[in-house]
């Protein structure tokens, strides 16, 4: 069986405590596979209960709320006490260290209170933000006793029970040598009944696994020779140990003793240091015109300061605690339209991490609708979870003048009115310029185009409405998925183009093959909740593209996802980095050719071919021959010529001539290996088409380009001569 992970040996992650309880042999066995007769439960439960109050005193209510919570937690602990006093009673630990030591085992996951049912309840592994929540009731634990006024020493060992033994985890400002014993034990004790628990999605572990775990984390989470002195502990009969426990909590204790450890005492616990900074923090949050509003990781609203109050009507306190919905502000987008609970923003945010500004109305006080500029701001851990959202509000009500309206003029000249994405003449303005910006920066970007399949018989069968009613869903998908520095446009039609700003190939496949199927499984209300489908062509910018190049390369890649079957995926192209510093070698000037070149690539024959008729037509050029495993090619006319030349200028006409060599052919043949891995060698030559034309400058410059992109197209590298 593979090992498990460091971090899941802990009663707060997957072995998160179940019913079960110790077994005549001193084992943990299951309830659900226990025999006893009812009345011996009865007696038993009533014997513990009697046992819990002799112990805490007036804090017993503590272990009964925590039991009311959830019951296996409380079991747990039970459990995890009885394992460390029968341990410390073996090692001959001090009475006061004895009494500490139980306390804090008992009462160790006091803080589970305070997490979400659905969290603590679950009957399945936690996801790892799930698991960031419950980690936090470490913390909420020792709030809870600090205000309980328990001693010193019991918060410490709590703390210290979930700080790793090599300090890479912690919960006390304490170096690993300092770890209070009692913590140490407790959190060897607590894993070890962690993983003997049944669980509906794990079974319990047997002992030899459950030892072979702690050593396997001794060292790092546990400390090694606690590891093996509990262990060897283990060897006895455990049986007997609990019945030393029983009959001293019954025998030996005083219930004065047991409520002296909750008494209050003004010097019990150290208040907690006040940072200046946090008083800053503080009184700036607390006076901000502007609302801010904390949500964590649950979604539910932490804070509500002043700003908050006196943009919305509403107080703190009547929402603190509370799960956050867009009803709470009836939060609508710019045009109105009220957000679903579903659709909420705020919540994408916490989902996605991904932070955002924007224009929202909601209802303020008064009852009177507001425009607000929203600012939501994921709180992100150093482990890249998400731990909550930081949501500010700003009036701007009465910023709506004449420059907002005309930048509502502008959004609608460049949004396509049924989606709301932006439309065509914005798309070709954004991708020239993502063109123009790879040139200067050198930095990847990826043309993603799609279509919605047999579009026509939807709007047949079904009407008009219908079909809009699946461009907008299809609309919606994309805007959802975008990044910042994205641009989703209708093209035309039921076409969308998405343009994905720093992404390169395999990034931009996997993110429409993500949105292929999300697509396919919405359920579409407007055919009767039918299915649809749509193909997606992908490509990355390459060196010598232009933006007209690289449309085509994507339309040719959606193409042929058309035509192999539709609901699919097809990418065209290599991508890669353009080598500024590289120039074909020219000839001398009395020489006809602009350049000559023999590149070398690792894919065989055949592959090369059908690479450079991907080059040919997305140069919209034509192939004037093929003989003898060379082609000549004939480039010219408005083949990418706009990009590099005037309108009043004459179109650049190039002739490319290209030579295959089957090089692993020779190599089969005996002869010795020259070219490395290549299995094709390409000899290239590029002239101009007319022996006279005299623009020296911008022939070679073009030729230049289309090297550029040849080499890319065929996964070559130049031939070191």
């Amino acid at each position: 069986m593979a090992h498990l992970p460091p971090t899941n040996v802990s009663a707060g992650g997957l072995f998160a405590p179940a019913n079960s309880l110790l077994s005549p042999a001193g084992g943990l066995t299951p309830i659900a596979t226990a025999v006893r007769p009812p009345s011996s439960v009865g007696a038993e439960e009533s014997i513990e209960n009697q046992l819990i109050e002799v112990r805490l005193g007036v804090a017993t209510s503590l272990y009964r709320a925590l039991r009311w919570k959830h019951e296996p937690t409380a079991r747990h602990c039970w459990r995890v006490t009885m394992a460390c006093s029968a341990w410390s009673g073996r090692r001959g630990l001090s009475a006061s260290e004895h009494d500490e030591i139980e306390l804090a085992a008992l009462l160790h996951d006091i803080g589970k209170i305070g997490i979400p049912d659905g969290i603590i309840t679950k009957p399945a592994p936690l996801a790892p933000e799930e698991a960031a929540i419950m980690d936090t009731h470490w913390g909420m634990g020792q709030e809870i006793l600090r205000s309980s006024c328990a001693s010193p020493a019991v918060l410490n060992i709590v703390a210290a029970a979930a700080t790793w033994f090599d300090g890479s985890k912690r919960h006390i400002e304490r170096s690993t040598a300092e770890l209070p014993l009692g913590g140490r034990m407790l959190a060897i004790a607590d894993a070890f009944d962690a993983m003997m628990s049944e669980h509906v999605y794990r079974r319990a572990f047997s002992r030899e696994r459950a030892f072979h775990e702690l050593y396997r984390c001794a060292g790092t989470q546990f400390d090694p020779e606690l590891v093996n002195e509990f262990i060897e502990t283990h060897e006895f009969d455990l049986a007997r140990l609990r019945e030393t426990v029983e009959r001293r909590w019954l025998n030996a204790l005083e219930p004065e003793a047991a409520d002296r450890q909750w008494r209050y005492r003004e010097s019990a616990v150290d208040p907690a240091p006040v940072h200046a900074l946090s008083l800053f923090q503080q009184r700036l949050l607390t006076n901000m015109y502007d609302a801010v509003i904390f949500l964590d990781g649950s979604g539910k609203i932490i804070e509500w300061n002043r700003g908050a109050e006196r943009l919305t009507g509403i107080s703190g306190s009547s929402v603190y605690q509370r799960a956050w919905l867009p009803s709470v502000v009836e939060l609508a987008d710019e045009s109105g339209q009220r957000f679903s609970d579903a659709d909420c923003p705020v919540m994408q945010t916490l989902r996605s991490g991904v932070q955002w500004l924007r224009r929202l109305k909601l209802h303020g006080r008064g009852n009177q609708q507001l425009a607000v500029d929203a600012h939501a701001i994921p709180v992100l851990c150093g482990d890249g979870i998400t731990r909550g959202v930081a949501l500010v509000l700003h009036d701007a009500t009465s910023e709506i003048s004449l420059e907002a309206r005309c930048e509502n003029l502008k959004e609608k000249a460049t949004k396509d009115p049924l989606t709301q994405v932006s439309n065509r003449a914005e798309f070709d303005r954004v991708h020239a310029r993502f063109v123009a910006t790879h040139l200067e920066t050198r930095l990847p970007c990826s043309l993603i185009i799609s279509d919605i399949d047999r579009f026509k018989l939807v709007n047949d069968n079904y009407g008009h409405p219908a079909g809009d009613a699946i461009i907008q869903c299809f609309a919606r998908l994309l805007k959802n998925s975008s990044r910042p520095g994205d641009l989703v446009a209708r093209y035309g039609g039921e076409e969308f183009v998405l343009l994905c700003a720093d992404c390169d190939n395999e990034a931009a496949v996997r993110r429409a093959e993500e949105l292929r199927k999300a697509f396919s499984h919405i359920d579409q209300p407007a055919l009767g909740g039918r299915r649809v489908t749509a193909s997606f062509g992908v490509t990355e910018i390459q060196p010598g593209d232009t933006p007209a190049i690289m449309l085509r390369r994507a339309d040719r890649a959606l193409l042929d996802a058309k035509k192999n079957g539709r609901n699919r995926v097809v990418q065209l192209g290599s991508g890669g980095e353009q080598q500024h510093d590289e120039s074909p070698r020219e000839k001398r000037p009395g020489d006809n050719p602009l350049a000559e070149r023999v590149l070398t690539s690792e894919a065989p024959l055949g592959v090369c071919i059908e690479k450079l008729r991907g080059f040919v037509s997305d140069q919209q050029g034509v192939i004037e021959s093929i003989k003898n495993n060379t082609a000549r090619v004939r480039i010219g006319g408005d083949s990418g010529g706009s990009f590099f030349r005037r309108m009043t200028d004459r179109p650049i006409r190039l002739v490319i001539e290209v030579q295959f060599v089957d090089v692993s052919q020779d190599q089969r043949g005996g002869g010795e290996r020259q070219y490395g891995n290549a299995r094709t060698r390409i000899h290239v030559s590029i002239a101009p088409r007319r022996g006279r034309d005299r623009r020296r400058v911008q022939l070679q410059e073009r030729s230049r380009q289309l090297l550029i992109s040849l080499r890319s197209y065929l996964m070559a590298a130049e031939c070191e001569s």
